[in-house]
């Protein structure tokens, strides 16, 4: 039946749920709050950035700032897209904790 969620091919792209734990068992992960694992296309585009472009983001005027601020600002447009908005409403935080603070601190000042 299309557009029911196929978990076991999802899975497959996540390189961590190969693995298996203690006595054989298979990977099942419920910490997401913690930390989530990534899909081995987003460990690959990971490993290009910091084997190729790593910097600091909008903080320098060498190639190498150039080439992360660039990528960057392509990922925020790529969300953009993906979510139907601007970039300029895309906000990248560190973590959850951080985003529900400024979310917070918005509506707190508006």
């Amino acid at each position: 039946m299309s557009g029911l969620l196929d978990v076991t091919t999802i899975k497959r792209d996540f390189p961590i749920f190969n693995r298996t734990i203690r006595d054989g068992q298979r990977l099942i992960y419920l910490d997401s709050g913690a930390t989530s694992h990534k899909p081995k296309i987003v460990l690959d585009a990971e490993r290009d950035f910091y084997e190729n472009h790593n910097s600091a983001v909008h903080r320098g005027a060498h190639q190498l700032a150039e080439e992360a601020t660039e990528l960057f600002e392509e990922a925020r447009l790529e969300v953009a897209r993906f979510l139907n908005s601007d970039g300029s409403e895309i906000v990248f935080t560190k973590n959850a904790t951080e985003s529900l603070n400024l979310l917070a601190y918005s509506f707190s000042n508006s």
